[in-house]
């Protein structure tokens, strides 16, 4: 992998290891356990960056999930109160309809989100 970056950025994996090239010397077991260490420490980095990503990625489905039925909560306490409106007023009828619209998409619409934000939430805590 550190070579594949390696080749992108165009440099050399000593330059990205922070190393000045130097003639090889009789101590290349030493050598070597240090580039070793350090490219564990870089893969110890890589994996927190994964894994701090997949956790905001499961924080953010859930929270849409929340809101999802927090949204059929507050439609089902309004009781589709706007049907009730007079509307011959034109601002009610156009408000009314709004809500209408909205509601009609929402109730459709959010029960397959709601599935696949479950189901995101369920792949994100299976181990690779």
């Amino acid at each position: 992998m550190l070579i594949s970056l390696a080749e992108e950025l165009d440099t050399s994996v000593s330059v990205l290891l922070g190393e000045n090239i130097q003639k090889p010397c009789p101590d290349d077991e030493l050598n070597l356990k240090s580039i070793s260490e350090k490219l564990e420490t870089i893969n110890l980095q890589l994996a927190k960056r994964s894994a701090m990503r997949i956790r905001i990625f499961r924080w953010l489905l859930i929270v849409g999930c929340v809101g999802i039925v927090a949204g059929f909560i507050f439609l089902g306490t309004m009781q589709s109160a706007y049907l009730n409106w007079d509307f011959n007023n034109p601002e009610l009828a156009v408000a009314g309809t709004f809500l209408h619209g909205v509601e009609f998409l929402f109730v459709r619409i959010a029960p397959f989100v709601f599935v696949a934000f479950v189901t995101g939430i369920i792949l994100t805590y299976r181990k690779r």
